[in-house]
């Protein structure tokens, strides 16, 4: 999953930017993302690309959200170099260039920081059978952690690709970070991409086959759906 990885939040033009945020801590997840990305594409593994968006007329917004942006508290809905930020079909709400989604990806549009509030997201993992995730984007202690808190929550293992994140926060990007680690790994796993790469490249390889002989006769043979050690 690639969480949000758009114009407005990694363009010096977007939202993020017109809320004075240093950009160097979102675009530096773009490369290892553009790396993971490929790596995923090439194991055949099911991509799912989420952008955070509302409707033009803000209808989907909570009262007390609402009022923020009424008193300009918020630049949700305000003009932009790239459109009204963070409205859907804005040029700011599509997602850049370098990690466009190509046909057969999933696009999941949402409102709120989890992907999984208010969306299909749930029900399309379910019926693909998926009960790992892999997961980076932006930002790492916004909907990135909220996404990774709720598939924890529901009983997904989840896997964060930590230098594929990025926030223009730092410090809330270091402890988002470690807040995975904590408690023996309450929210799942963290790893750098290159070790994420090199786990799928052996998950790809050709599993060895034994033959009859080299199977004792008490063993009790079951249907797996084992892919391969793709373990970090």
């Amino acid at each position: 999953m690639l969480i949000d990885m758009q114009r407005d939040f990694l363009e010096p033009q977007g939202y993020l930017a017109g809320l004075g945020y240093d950009l160097g801590g979102v675009r530096g997840a773009i490369g290892p993302a553009q790396q993971l990305l490929a790596a995923a594409r090439a194991a055949g593994l099911c991509i799912i690309h989420t952008r955070q968006g509302y409707r033009p007329d803000l209808a989907e917004v909570p009262a007390h959200k609402l009022a923020r942006i009424q008193a300009g508290q918020s630049a949700i809905g305000k003009p932009g170099p790239l459109g009204r930020f963070l409205i859907r079909g804005e040029p700011g709400f599509q997602i850049i260039s370098e990690l466009a989604p190509v046909p057969g990806e999933f696009v999941v549009d949402k409102t709120a920081n989890s992907a999984f509030w208010g969306t299909d997201l749930a029900a399309i993992l379910t019926a693909r059978g998926i009960r790992a995730l892999i997961l980076a984007g932006v930002t790492t202690d916004v909907c990135v952690h909220c996404t990774l808190r709720e598939a924890n929550d529901r009983g997904f293992e989840c896997l964060l690709a930590g230098d594929a994140c990025g926030s223009g926060d730092a410090e809330a990007h270091r402890a988002a970070l470690h807040m995975v680690t904590v408690e023996d790994g309450v929210f799942g796993v963290l790893a750098d991409v290159d070790a994420i790469v090199t786990a799928l490249d052996r998950m790809d390889r050709p599993i060895a086959t034994p033959t009859a002989a080299e199977i004792p006769q008490d063993a009790v043979r079951e249907e797996s759906s084992y892919l391969g050690d793709w373990s970090i």
